[in-house]
């Protein structure tokens, strides 16, 4: 069996059964470096050689981390919860109530698809915006299953669909480009076109997750959220305005720099100077926030090594080319088998990005000696690309969530938000790339 399947499959049946993530990343990547041909050393190699690709993004998330705790501290999570509560309490009606749900899903659906083009910031908006919202999440029994969907679904489809921002990146300098070097003439093609069929299976998982799967309540033990406060100082208009300017301040210095690791910096230094956060408090604070996001980096950085490793086998190609020994001339066995390749592939490797310059190289002259139209080819490998990247236990699409929503330790990765997205974006868009590839 090809040593990426075996791989994958290990890391993802261990996740299951509740093996940390970590864990799962390592066994899946010796198994799959020895299964591949790999020695051991040539493995361990290997990993090591990729457990640096993940560094950055795991050093930012820990800023974040004290930065999402500061931010607790100055009562704006508090605040945020009275608002709610206030609003409830003036008429307590299940109609009210789920007025105000509607209304908080929206933002924060409006502020992941925003995170994807008109403030590019990708997953860095999660533990800043997030964790602040939980204890009002709590008190309208929200299910975080839920908020892991809608924020899936807002880093993921932008980017499918619209062409500007990190859209613009993978559809224009990645997905058309690799598809032009494949042989296909993409003049005059229309990307939106080409993926609005697999992005209405996107919005498709959405609606079936906030209207049947997760529409009803869930409790969470609100001391735990608490707790993750640290002992919340009393709160003010200073330290409220002071946290509003510190967000605003990483924000635009991420833009600017394309730093999250600055952005956090200066946000977490604004609340030291201006003495909302004291300075004898500031190592704790930081040091607490550290460790609240030190699994998500450290996942980060074990995911970097397991795409390295699956890499170095040379397995990849090779699976992408036996799907083609098996495909003949038909043309819908020929999309389904393309599709399931590209979900195995991305749920390894965990980037969409990424996956697309290993797959395009054989599927395009392949889809256009089987007849494929040239929208098809598009729909076909833009999804074969998207397909994993929400599911993944090591997607910035999943740990992104997770980060946020687990700061209390309630929410668990792998059956909370990988589980959930896998079920409801995998599926609906392996069915309708499928049908777009066949159809258009």
């Amino acid at each position: 069996m090809n040593a990426v399947i075996i791989a994958v499959l290990t890391m993802l049946v261990l996740s299951l059964f509740r093996t940390h993530v970590v864990i799962a990343l390592l066994i899946g990547a010796l198994v799959g470096g020895l299964s591949g041909g790999l020695s051991l050393d040539a493995t361990i190699n290997a990993f090591n050689a990729g457990i640096g690709g993940g560094a950055s993004v795991a050093l930012s998330y820990a800023l974040l981390g004290g930065f999402a705790v500061a931010i607790a501290q100055s009562g704006l999570p508090h605040l945020l919860a009275n608002k709610a509560i206030t609003v409830i309490g003036q008429d307590p009606t299940p109609a009210r109530v789920n007025k105000i749900k509607t209304l908080l899903l929206l933002i924060i659906l409006a502020v992941a698809i925003s995170s994807q083009n008109l403030i590019p910031i990708h997953i860095a908006f999660i533990p800043l915006l997030i964790p602040p919202l939980l204890l009002a999440m709590s008190k309208l029994k929200l299910d975080r299953r839920l908020i892991a969907c809608v924020l899936t679904f807002g880093l993921v489809t932008p980017y499918m669909l619209l062409p500007v921002g990190f859209g613009g990146i993978f559809l224009n300098e990645i997905l058309l480009k690799h598809i032009g070097q494949g042989g296909l003439d993409t003049t005059g093609i229309s990307v939106i076109q080409a993926m609005s069929i697999p992005a209405a299976g996107m919005l498709c998982g959405l609606l079936i997750a906030v209207f049947i799967s997760y529409r009803g309540k869930r409790r969470y033990d609100q001391s735990k959220i608490n707790a993750v406060e640290n002992n919340v100082n009393d709160f003010n208009s200073k330290s409220i305005i002071v946290a509003l300017l510190a967000i605003g301040v990483a924000f635009v210095t991420q833009l600017v720099t394309n730093s999250m690791i600055i952005g956090a910096m200066l946000g977490f230094i604004l609340f030291t100077v201006t003495g909302v956060i004291r300075w004898k408090e500031s190592d704790g604070v930081l040091t607490d926030g550290m460790k609240m996001m030190a699994t998500i980096g450290f996942i980060m950085i074990a995911a970097s090594g397991f795409a390295e490793v699956l890499k170095e086998t040379g397995d990849i190609a090779a699976l992408v080319t036996s799907s083609v020994d098996v495909i003949g001339q038909n043309k819908p066995i020929a999309a389904f088998l393309m599709l399931l390749v590209g979900l195995l592939i991305t749920m390894g490797i965990g980037s969409s990005f990424s996956t697309i310059p290993i797959i395009a190289a054989i599927y395009v002259p392949l889809a256009i000696q089987l007849g494929f139209s040239p929208l098809a080819i598009v729909a076909l490998v833009g999804t074969a690309a998207a397909l994993g990247d929400a599911g993944s236990p090591a997607s910035d699409s999943t740990l992104g969530p997770t980060s946020g929503l687990n700061v209390d330790g309630q929410h668990n990765h792998i059956w909370d938000t990988v589980v959930p997205t896998f079920l409801h974006y995998n599926l609906p868009l392996l069915a309708f790339g499928w049908f777009a590839a066949v159809t258009l």
